[in-house]
């Protein structure tokens, strides 16, 4: 996690307690961690970079698929071996693993004392007093999912001062047969347009200048409280926040793309070109034992609508490859179906069954050899259009947001353009001078290198104005 010395007056003067903190898994979940820290900070804990010299540990896990588990058992491993040695009090293991696998958890890691679910994560400070208290301890908190989404108010980010994650909503009602998210997240809940958007004006006060707005469905935003989705409406509120310039699509659900919805992309000048939206699969018996609830042809025609009506759109998609039933014919539908539609950014996982799931008792799995085998044939096929996208991008002018400065190297900056979302998608490495962390800056292509580009610098950066207002710590 990144780390910095930036202190806010908010935070209280004495220390009363260190913690180290690690923070796993996707965006929603980074913005959970970002609300933990925030809580810990007000309440007199310092973070502490280096586990060995702090007093307790918490993890914020994902336990979504099983790549996912094994990462966060691997931090839980290290942390106990740090407190068996004595160099921490305590170890708290809170998020999806500690919510969706409560008592086997404990079985694993007996010397786990403290577990936090997902819906828990404002207990945090009980806890890490109790744990400095050495008294008697509750041992873990687990609270219902809420019936609208909990406030992200004063979070401390662990991400740069100029963009941020802004959750939406929480949970998911769709039943995907592979999917454990409404298990460990719940149904559907979203917040109100007023709360996401006092949100969103803390994080423009902070310096934020890219808004990425995340959840686990997000054009279903809304449903739960005004009976019907309502992201346009949120959008365009969205839109009168002061400072906020670029505003990213993540997690669309191929259903409720609006007219009105796409005709709000389309118009707004900060809304960028880009839209998120797992797609899973094209062919028609792996999207209905998916439950996806939509058909080939539907998703072929919002595809070229999304195309025909949003200007140099920049489609980011995923797949599942080895899904029960897979077969090299329907791998082939999704082969010539990613060839016809060339989405500037895609991703493939292999099939993860997850026990609880109804996919689990589906017939025909397939073996790990055919889901890497199928997998590495998308992926080397996208590939070779993403490469040529990039060659293709040769020689014109992109307008990108510098991120950090590239180590050890003069007037070299990684940025991003309005198709490359952080931390996912592929960056420029950008020369220049007078560059900073956060400003806008019109670039040149010169070169293609893979997934990445390179580009120089042309004319003076926009940089972030300076703001008084709400400062958010940044750790």
């Amino acid at each position: 996690m990144n780390s910095s010395s930036q202190q806010t007056s908010q935070a209280p003067t004495e220390v009363k307690g260190t913690y180290t903190f690690v923070s796993l898994g996707c965006p929603k979940n980074t913005v959970d961690s970002e609300k933990m820290l925030g809580l810990l900070g007000q309440s007199g804990y310092g973070y502490e970079a280096n586990p060995a010299h702090a007093d307790l540990a918490i993890i914020n896990t994902c336990g979504f698929i099983d790549a996912a588990r094994k990462e966060s058992c691997a931090v839980i491993e290290e942390m106990l071996d740090l407190k068996q040695d004595g160099q921490l009090q305590g170890v708290v293991v809170a998020g999806g693993l500690a919510e969706r696998h409560r008592e086997d958890l404990i079985e694993a890691y007996p010397h786990i004392y403290h577990r936090v679910g997902v819906f828990s994560r404002d207990e945090i400070v009980g806890v890490a007093d109790q744990i400095l208290a050495n008294g008697p301890k509750k041992r873990f908190y687990f609270e219902p999912a809420p019936i609208r989404a909990l406030s992200d108010i004063q979070r401390s980010r662990i991400t740069p001062n100029h963009y941020a994650y802004l959750k939406i909503s929480e949970g998911c009602d769709r039943l995907c047969t592979f999917c454990a998210i409404p298990k460990m997240r719940g149904k559907h809940a979203s917040k109100t347009i007023e709360q996401v958007v006092l949100e969103a004006k803390e994080l423009a006060d902070s310096g934020v200048r890219e808004l990425i707005l995340v959840a686990q469905d997000t054009t279903y935003y809304g449903k739960d409280i005004y009976g019907q989705p309502r992201l346009a409406e949120l959008l365009k509120e969205l839109e009168k926040v002061d400072g906020v310039e670029w505003i990213r699509l993540m997690y669309f659900y191929p259903m409720y793309l609006s007219d009105d919805l796409i005709k709000v992309i389309k118009e707004s000048p900060k809304i960028i070109p880009y839209i998120d939206m797992p797609l899973q699969h094209i062919d028609e018996t792996m999207l209905r034992r998916m439950a996806r609830r939509v058909t080939q042809e539907e998703t072929v025609t919002l595809v070229r609508k999304l195309r025909k009506e949003i200007p140099g759109l920049v489609l980011r998609t995923t797949f599942i490859a080895g899904f029960p039933g897979e077969t090299d014919e329907t791998i082939a539908q999704l082969t010539n179906f990613i060839r016809e539609q060339r989405f500037e950014r895609m991703g493939v996982f292999t099939y993860s069954l997850e026990g609880d799931t109804p996919a689990a008792r589906l017939a025909d799995h397939r073996s790990d050899a055919d889901k890497e085998r199928w997998r590495e044939e998308l992926m080397s096929l996208q590939q070779e259009i993403t490469f040529e996208r990039a060659a293709s991008l040769i020689g014109t002018t992109q307008k990108m947001i510098v991120d950090h400065q590239l180590p050890e190297e003069e007037n070299v900056w990684i940025a991003r353009t309005t198709a490359d979302a952080p931390a996912i998608d592929g960056v420029v490495y950008l020369t220049g001078e007078r560059l900073s962390a956060g400003c806008f800056v019109e670039g040149e292509i010169v070169q293609a290198q893979g997934y990445d580009l390179v580009a120089v610098a042309l004319g003076e950066p926009d940089r972030p104005k300076m703001k008084q207002g709400a400062q958010l710590p940044i750790l």
